[in-house]
């Protein structure tokens, strides 16, 4: 069987630039092409290829958000692209993963394609994965992306969990938390509270409102290229046209 394999890149010429290198290898399978984080964490959940081609700095969400929003057991092999990150440097270093750095030659490609097909095949599975687990709970732990959002009432502070937001509206300088029958109002901007909240979960979809990606059910067409956001509890929410092409970008439809 051949190796399904998914490109990953915002810029247009490198993705044309990789296909090529790629397109006349009789053991690869190009099954899709991505040109944002968003898209490609839909490709990846939706084909379950056996390698990712993937670059590290895409707007909205980068390739390291990527990989921390998919499930461990199913994440693919993966040769990362990147320009100058030295954090991921060190990273594959330590895990002994590979990577591609910007640009890069003939040689230096096959060298990775021809360890990654030793992987794939069998040969060295039990290092690649262990590789990527440990490169996978070294980007947790040193997310950015808060997890708790301490909340003050009258006798105590309550530390909430992210994960159980399900939207978020602003007003002025304090912004509203809603979680399922309850809200909690805390002081903070929403400009603010979206640049610590997880962009693979999250999404901006008005200048006043927040939503978690999960629990977005449906949209219904309004006026002005306006659309209405059904949540799974019920709640009704407005998508305004400007952050339309956004939502289109991460969820890939509208």
């Amino acid at each position: 069987m051949k190796i399904t394999t998914v490109i990953v890149d915002d810029e247009p010429l490198a993705r044309k630039f990789l296909r090529e290198m790629l397109v006349n290898d009789p053991e690869v399978e190009i099954v899709a092409e991505c040109g944002s984080g968003y898209e490609a964490l839909r490709v990846v959940k939706k084909l379950k290829p056996d390698l990712l081609f993937l670059d590290i700095q895409m707007p909205e969400l980068d390739g390291f958000a990527v990989l921390q929003a998919l499930e461990w057991d199913h994440v693919p092999l993966v040769i990362f692209v990147t320009a100058y990150d030295q954090y991921a440097m060190r990273a594959f270093e330590v895990h002994a993963l590979d990577y591609l750095l910007k640009p890069f030659d003939d040689h230096k490609f096959d060298r990775a394609m021809n360890r990654a097909k030793a992987q794939i095949r069998g040969r060295e599975t039990r290092s690649a994965a262990e590789g990527m687990v440990g490169l996978l709970k070294e980007l947790n732990d040193r997310s950015s992306y808060i997890e708790r959002i301490p909340i003050k009432s009258s006798d105590r502070i309550i530390l909430l969990k992210t994960e159980k937001i399900d939207w978020i509206e602003s007003d002025d300088n304090y912004v509203k938390i809603h979680c399922g029958k309850s809200s909690h109002q805390i002081r903070e901007t929403i400009s603010n509270l979206e640049r610590q909240l997880n962009p693979a979960k999250f999404l901006r979809i008005h200048r006043s409102t927040i939503v978690n990606i999960e629990l977005i059910e449906s949209f219904q067409p309004m006026y002005h290229g306006e659309y209405r956001v059904i949540l799974n509890n019920g709640a009704q929410l407005t998508l305004s046209r400007r952050y339309r092409d956004k939502v289109r970008q991460a969820l890939g439809m509208l």
